[in-house]
Order: C-alpha cells, then sequence, then structure tokens
C-alpha cells in the first residue's frame, strides 16, 4: 500500500482530521504513504477544514489548516490503493461511484481497528466539544493498526 485516501461526507470535519493524525502517526514511525482527503459532497470545496477540527488537531500537536476541502473524482478509484470512508452512507457512496475498473480497496476506516467497538466514525459537527475528541481518538488508534499492519507487511 503507497497511498490513502480518507473520505466523509463534506471534507471539513472527519476526513481532513484522519488525514492529518494519520500523517502524523506514519512521520512519528519514519513511514512514507500519500494520504489526502475528499467529501462525497461538494458544498465546501475549497473551504478549510472546521475551525473546532483544526483546533482539536493543533492541541493535538497536528496542524491542518493548509488542507482544503475537495469532493472525490473518479481519477481517486485508480490513483489511491485505498479509500477509507468513515461510515457507512459514505462508503455505499464511494461503491456506487467507483467506475469500472477501478484499482482502489474501498473499506471502512474502523476496519483497521475492529475491537475499538464502533465501525463509523460519528460526525462531530453538529456536536459539541466530546465528539471532536472522540474522532481523534479513533483515527489515532486506526492510524496506530495500520502503521503495524505494514511495519509487518500484513
Amino acid at each position: 500500500m503507497k497511498s490513502v485516501l480518507f473520505v466523509c461526507l463534506g471534507n471539513i470535519c472527519r476526513s481532513p482530521t484522519a488525514k492529518a493524525v494519520f500523517d502524523y502517526k506514519l512521520a512519528r514511525a519514519g513511514m512514507v504513504l500519500e494520504t489526502d482527503s475528499a467529501g462525497t459532497g461538494d458544498w465546501h470545496i475549497g473551504k478549510p477544514p472546521d475551525p473546532r477540527s483544526q483546533a482539536f488537531a493543533l492541541d493535538w500537536g497536528v496542524d491542518m489548516g493548509g488542507q482544503r476541502a475537495r469532493q472525490v473524482c473518479r481519477e481517486d478509484f485508480h490513483r489511491f490503493d485505498r479509500l477509507f470512508a468513515m461510515d457507512r452512507a459514505n462508503l455505499e457512496d464511494l461503491h456506487r461511484l467507483a467506475p469500472p475498473g477501478a484499482r482502489a480497496r474501498i473499506d471502512l476506516v474502523m476496519s483497521l481497528a475492529p475491537d475499538y467497538g464502533l465501525d463509523e466514525v460519528p460526525d462531530p459537527y453538529y456536536g459539541g466539544e466530546a465528539g471532536f475528541r472522540r474522532v481523534i481518538d479513533m483515527l489515532e488508534t486506526a492510524a496506530d493498526r495500520l502503521i503495524a499492519q505494514l511495519d509487518t507487511g500484513v
């Protein structure tokens, strides 16, 4: 695996946070993996991540202010090895959008950490502070598991 795309609905909370957390964890592990994030919806294109996501990421030591929202495109299904959806609705959208012959494997990001107890990363957009902290915790666990898989060649 050389490239990963993280996908949520609007690409301003969960998927940019996933990119930031995975990038941070990969760098600390001395691993290189191309990462990006995108949304299945188009209404936030060009906007930075939600200020609350940015604030919690900064508290955790990660700056994601340079990211800008974009929408999933056909090329993503050929460019990336894995597309990780944050929830089942986006997983279904990705399967529906996948062009014939797409090479990317599509799965839920929490499939990396099945013992976490949740298979979907909840959208913190309409929730409070605890939701943003929970998203980071979940994605940190998933990132650690991906790094372990890459380290062992699984």
